[in-house]
């Protein structure tokens, strides 16, 4: 499968699987044990105020991505958003803030690689959720060294997007393709992961090339087997009639969405930005707060 190839270098195995084993267990948020709540696990929404300096607006954290939704909350009942940036603004695409390192940052520094000290287990709902304007998602590490596509501790981006148009719908097929064939690679050379890891010790090229070509075949099958991936019919009308972002589709964890005050994301996407898509003039989150 030619275009497999394309996007599996031979060291993309070994780096991938590293990565992985690196990635178990980075999960700090809380756990609950208690056999009998497990039973009956906790899928309430929870609505959150944000107060900034361009104006209010309000998100709903979903229920079923509930790591997600408890670690917003907590992060938020510490008062650990108060004073940070929304330091990533891109027009037509998306708002990012939750760097904690923004809080106190000169006039042009370069932000985007703070948080607290754990990352977030991937809960990609999709495509019940995805990526229409006023989604709000978890940024993260890229694929190359986070393939478990675990969320960042804090960060996290509000889409504001563009309508997408027929023909680019079209060529999203392609895309959701190429994403199919890549995770189900993925999870192929997980269940290898310590024969890879030992292969790449020993500098075993002959040995990763060869499991390569396995790992090739056997996605091939199984992706022959597996229904045609395309856009559902709620992506299509969302992203024809307000847009978003449908190329992040299925690689994030989109956990909410905005329910009030877009017109105060709109505010701020259409900041003046550097170089490095930093606003040139601040815009702060004052303070969030848990609606009942």
């Amino acid at each position: 499968m030619n275009m497999l190839r394309k996007l599996l270098p031979l060291a993309a195995i070994a780096l991938m699987c590293v990565a992985c084993a690196k990635a178990t267990g980075a999960d700090n948020t809380e756990t609950n044990n208690d056999p009998m709540t497990q039973q009956t696990p906790d899928t309430a929404s929870v609505r959150v105020l944000v107060k900034t300096t361009a104006g209010n607006f309000t998100v709903l954290l979903y229920g079923d991505t509930p790591k997600h939704r408890d670690n917003f909350v907590k992060l938020v009942e510490d008062s650990y958003y108060d004073s940070t940036l929304f330091h990533r603004v891109i027009k037509d695409f998306m708002i990012q803030a939750g760097d904690p390192d923004s809080k106190t940052a000169a006039p042009g520094q370069s932000l985007g690689s703070g948080g607290p000290d754990y990352k977030i287990d991937a809960e990609i709902v999709y495509p019940k959720h995805f990526h229409k304007r006023g989604a709000l998602a978890a940024a993260r590490q890229g694929d190359q060294v986070n393939p478990m596509k675990q969320s960042s501790g804090s960060q996290f981006y509000i889409v504001t997007g563009r309508k997408v148009s027929e023909p680019e719908m079209q060529q999203m097929s392609s895309h959701l393709k190429n994403k199919q064939l890549q995770e189900v690679f993925n999870s192929l050379a997980m269940e290898h992961r310590d024969s890879i890891i030992e292969m790449q010790r020993r500098g075993d090229r002959q040995g990763l090339s060869a499991l390569q070509e396995s790992l090739i075949s056997q996605t091939e099958a199984k992706v022959a087997a597996l229904p045609e991936p395309s856009l559902t019919e709620e992506q299509k009308q969302a992203y024809s009639t307000v847009g978003g972002a449908p190329h992040l589709d299925g690689d994030y964890t989109v956990f909410g969405e905005v329910i009030d005050g877009m017109d105060v994301i709109d505010k701020i996407e259409k900041a003046e930005t550097d170089g490095r898509d930093r606003p040139k003039d601040d815009i702060r989150i004052i303070s969030m707060k848990i609606l009942k």
